[in-house]
């Protein structure tokens, strides 16, 4: 008898859950299976979903509808009344009364495993069967061109061979996916990134899902970007050791350069960055607390509640875009001055925190014409305080 596995409907929802950005160990758990379970099937195909996303449609069951099967059946039910319940194809119940017979009539779990194993069974890959093919992509994979520019070279090489066509995808698949065939996965090193497992491909508007209730940085309003007022900060996070998980916030401001760090003894999660978050800022007077750019990082899911808390107006960059946060990218660098990569950050507590970012801001700039951040802060707000109608 074949051991029943996991539904088609788990490996289903893991790989739509991955899609949507989850961690592969929280979208195992999203899919109902276990984080050992998730992991393995990820790395088992390389991190490349080897499904379609959709829910299967058409002639093919669901396991909720071998469920009922089994309990019409077990009713004493015949094909066809079970056929009509259903609203199936008589000759489709009968395959599959076949399918999952056991040892004491129909069983979901058994037919749903026979199901599940049958489709699992490749079909042989272009790559794998075509060998003058194979040979053309793995030559030109080691003179480091990458897979989308040979399925375009491709065509325009051998225009009266569509044998000799592939899609990118294809390349892909065969690098990644080891049971498609085709091509060794050492190749995989030609490629640009250089990885062996495949990271999940997501769209932008799946990946903004991450965080509700965004706010993009298309929608910043341009008094941020001419920098003439003050209060507009940029944020991020310096990563210390893999080991020690530990981190340290950084907040400039965009005007003037000027530093502020957030110690995270307690780590980076999203509850930790908001109580650093809004304890530093409400050290500010109301008029140095406008708005806040951050990037879509997950330690920032409690925007709201930062918002509420400080009266900031906060915005997320583009994936992938660090220039749009260009001030904070350049103190970052500065910093590591301080907070050097690959060590325990956590041992620079809060005094000596402020004791880097008081260093930075009294460093003069080539921007203000060699004035220090701290300087030109103050002088901003001294100017803001003497115009008329201000308090």
């Amino acid at each position: 008898m074949v051991k029943p596995l996991l539904p088609f409907e788990v490996r289903r929802r893991f790989w739509q859950q991955v899609r949507a950005g989850l961690l592969v160990e929280e979208a195992a758990v999203a899919a109902g299976a276990s984080r050992q379970w998730g992991w393995r099937v990820f790395h088992e195909a390389g991190g490349v979903n080897p499904m379609p996303v959709a829910e299967p449609v058409g002639r093919y069951l669901s396991f909720d509808e071998r469920e009922e099967i089994m309990r019409l059946d077990a009713a004493g039910k015949g094909v066809r009344a079970i056929a009509r319940e259903l609203g199936r194809d008589p000759s489709t119940i009968s395959r599959e009364l076949r399918r999952g017979q056991g040892y004491r009539g129909y069983k979901a779990s058994v037919a749903q495993a026979r199901a599940d194993q049958g489709r699992r069974s490749p079909r042989a890959a272009k790559l794998a069967t075509n060998l003058r093919l194979r040979r053309e992509v793995q030559t030109r994979l080691r003179r480091h061109e990458s897979p989308e520019q040979i399925a375009g070279r491709l065509k325009v090489d051998f225009p009266d061979e569509p044998e000799m066509w592939l899609v990118t995808e294809t390349i892909y698949q065969s690098l990644y996916v080891q049971s498609r065939g085709g091509l060794n996965r050492e190749l995989t090193r030609y490629l640009r990134t250089g990885r062996s497992v495949r990271k999940p491909r997501r769209r932008e508007s799946e990946r903004r899902g991450r965080i509700p209730d965004m706010v993009m940085i298309s929608d910043r309003p341009a008094e941020v970007e001419d920098r003439a007022v003050p209060g507009h900060w940029e944020g991020d996070l310096i990563m210390g050791s893999t080991a020690s998980n530990s981190a340290v916030g950084t907040l400039v401001e965009r005007a003037s350069g000027f530093v502020m760090l957030l110690h995270l003894p307690e780590g980076h999660g999203p509850l930790a960055v908001q109580n650093a978050l809004v304890t530093k800022m409400l050290t500010l007077d109301e008029q140095l607390r406008r708005s806040l750019t951050w990037d879509q990082g997950k330690e920032m899911r409690h925007h709201v509640a930062i918002a509420e808390a400080t009266g900031l107006d906060i915005y997320f960059c583009d994936p992938h875009s660090p220039w749009q946060r260009g001030s904070n990218e350049n103190t970052n660098g500065l910093l590591r001055q301080y907070l050097p990569k690959g060590t325990d950050l956590s041992f620079h507590g809060p005094g000596l925190l402020d004791t880097y970012a008081a260093e930075l801001n009294a460093r003069p700039r080539k921007r203000h014409d060699f004035r220090t951040p701290a300087e030109v802060l103050e002088k901003m707000l001294a100017e803001a305080a003497n115009q008329p109608g201000v308090a």
